[in-house]
């Protein structure tokens, strides 16, 4: 370019200087030499223009070369990153399956427990079933025999207290044969020998028996029979009454308490019993001692 421009200015010149003739053939040399430059020009700028573009092309294909390198790191940087959460997402699936597989597990082993359960209680239930069905049949059948025994009761009664002699009619009485009526009651005195004698215990349980219980004794009166029917009894031996020692008194088998302090002197000692003797009034003795027995019932109202 620099050349260019200097054979541009002798052309100038030169064409100042000389007449028109000449100045038109040197112009036409001059014309001439600057084709022939302009042409060399021309050939270098050509030259030129050939190296330029390479360097241009180097340039721009560094550039792709490099924003190439960049899109290709953000593509392994994005992969990894996919694969990241993939590796987590499926970490993350494995551990809820293991807890539901748990869960799953405990269920099952809870449903388990629970059908074991029902099938316990469904047993227990059908043998309580059983139990009330026999229970049920049980008191059927002692209900009847409890009717029985009753209408046995009544007949027996009515065999005791109105025994009917062959070929006679009934005569009913107000105690049953053996037994002694006194008032509104009746009176079994028990005398058995030494080998049937029993203790208090063992003698109210024989008098229970026979629908009655040792004698207790409401008044003055009663005392003087009871005590004139304690046939051949003498010192510590004489025959239970329904009277002991509880919490410090003196108590009837019915459960009151002994009004008459007067009738019994000795105080009342635990598991001491009372014992009516002939003509010597009442005494106290040890209740495991063995001796006769009367029991008492009420009479039949004629």
């Amino acid at each position: 370019m620099a050349e260019e421009e200097v054979s541009y200015a002798s052309v100038v010149f030169k064409t100042n200087k000389r007449s028109p003739p000449e100045a038109n053939k040197e112009e036409e040399t001059v014309y001439s030499d600057v084709k022939v430059r302009s042409k060399t020009t021309e050939k270098t700028a050509d030259t030129n223009a050939g190296l330029l573009p390479d360097k241009k092309t180097n340039s721009r294909g560094r550039c792709y070369q490099q924003v190439a390198c960049c899109l290709g790191i953000l593509c392994v940087i994005l992969l990894l990153g996919i694969i990241a959460v993939c590796v987590y997402e499926n970490q993350n699936l494995t551990s809820q399956n293991t807890k539901l597989s748990a869960e799953n597990q405990n269920l099952t082993s809870q449903n388990t427990k629970l059908s074991a359960e029902n099938q316990n209680l469904t047993s227990q239930k059908m043998k309580l079933e059983t139990q009330r069905n026999n229970l049920t049949e049980q008191i059927r059948n002692m209900e009847t025999k409890w009717n029985e025994l009753n209408v046995s009761r009544a007949q027996w009664s009515i065999d005791a207290y109105c025994p009917k002699p062959k070929n006679q009619n009934r005569q009913c009485k107000a105690c049953q044969d053996g037994w002694l009526p006194s008032q509104s009651s009746c009176y079994a005195i028990n005398d058995p020998d030494v080998s049937g004698q029993k203790t208090w215990e063992e003698a109210r349980e024989n008098c229970t028996g026979k629908i009655s219980d040792l004698v207790v004794i409401a008044d003055q009166t009663e005392k003087t029979f009871i005590s004139n029917n304690s046939w051949g009894s003498s010192g510590t031996k004489g025959y239970w009454i329904g009277l002991r020692a509880e919490d410090g008194k003196w108590k009837w088998v019915d459960g009151s308490v002994l009004t008459e302090n007067s009738w019994i002197q000795q105080p009342a000692t635990n598991g001491q019993c009372v014992i009516s003797v002939e003509t010597e009034g009442w005494k106290s003795v040890s209740c495991g001692a063995r001796n006769r027995w009367i029991c008492k019932k009420k009479a039949l109202s004629l």
